[in-house]
């Protein structure tokens, strides 16, 4: 009864919720936004509809549960290439420590290169340059509590820098991976960058200060620093359904739908399905980014994974994915998985 009640809770928020959403979305008024980026082209692939299918070292972005799942080492390193010179690298390790659980360390770096410092009196630029970027640095921990139930969690040190100021704070992850009764029906739940506002600081909003500029006489240029607002991390709540199919031996069929509230968005629903091929030699994936959200920027993704077990001890991944936008340059995403 109880797991029957979750279902009917999970179509209400795919079906009825996006159809009567807020209409104030507060888009644009969070920090580190990076952490809404996703991170592996096999989760890009599927339109982000990963958090029941996790099952690797990119779990650690999506549900930190998945990594309950690993049962080797395992390593993972991605590149994804967006528009206006702007990527983002990621590298993972999962390492199973047993009845323990799974402990994972990972590495999120976003890098827009270097510019000109442009000033309206020198708009083609002073001769110096400043460069910008965003890192999370996440330790990761998941276990089995019964035979169909796992729990994770990550706690990430996150910063933000541009020329000479900086914000940083810290934020928690934690998911849940449910198999079902209900013909092997995956059921997850996570939430995302819940923690600490960022603020920015440092020597770029260092001005020199008159108290009281109606008064002769006092110290017209007193060192002192702009302050600037305080704002949340980018907060997201995500459910998801998942089922595999087994089409012949050797051969299956996955399905996932994932339904998604952030804090600087309406709510949207994200679909997908992946072919593995051969023993998952080959993976064929596709998907869909954002239903029911309006003026939509994403859509249709897609992508394709080979897989080569080496030996008995060590197997590689090799993944692509590719992401539309409607106005901004397309996403494409790589990555390689290492496993021993």
């Amino acid at each position: 009864m109880v797991h029957r009640k979750i279902l009917i809770l999970f179509l209400a928020i795919v079906i009825i919720q996006p159809l009567y959403g807020q209409k104030v979305t507060k888009t644009g008024t969070t920090a580190a936004k990076f952490l809404s980026i996703g991170i592996g082209p096999r989760a890009n692939a599927l339109g982000g509809a990963y958090s029941s299918i996790a099952n690797d070292a990119s779990a650690m972005y999506w549900n930190p549960a998945g990594i309950a799942n690993v049962s080797s080492f395992q390593t993972i390193f991605t590149y994804t290439k967006m528009f206006a010179d702007i990527n983002v690298n990621y590298v993972g390790f999962v390492i199973p420590a047993g009845n323990i659980g799974s402990i994972g360390l990972s590495v999120t770096a976003l890098n827009i290169g270097e510019m000109d410092v442009t000033t309206e009196y020198y708009p083609d630029g002073t001769g110096e340059r400043f460069s910008a970027g965003s890192y999370a640095f996440a330790l990761s921990y998941a276990r089995y509590i019964t035979d169909n139930f796992t729990v994770g969690m990550n706690i990430k040190y996150i910063r933000e820098d541009i020329f000479n100021s900086s914000a940083q704070g810290i934020g928690f992850d934690i998911g849940t991976i449910f198999m079902t009764p209900f013909y092997g029906i995956r059921f997850a739940s996570s939430i995302s960058n819940y923690g600490s506002k960022l603020q920015m600081s440092g020597d770029d909003l260092l001005i020199r200060h008159d108290p009281d500029p109606q008064r002769s006489g006092n110290n017209q240029t007193i060192d002192a620093f702009y302050s600037t607002d305080m704002f949340e991390l980018p907060l997201r709540l995500q459910i998801g359904l998942s089922r595999e199919f087994e089409l012949i031996e050797g051969n299956k069929f996955t399905i996932a739908v994932d339904a998604t509230h952030p804090n600087d968005n309406n709510q949207s629903v994200n679909v997908g399905g992946e072919i593995s091929l051969f023993n998952n030699l080959l993976s064929l994936r596709g998907g869909y980014k954002g239903l029911f959200l309006d003026d939509n920027q994403e859509g249709l993704t897609f992508g394709a994974g080979i897989r080569y077990d080496g030996t008995k001890f060590f197997s590689i991944s090799v993944d692509y994915s590719y992401q539309k936008l409607e106005y901004l340059d397309n996403i494409h995403s790589f990555g390689i998985m290492l496993e021993f």
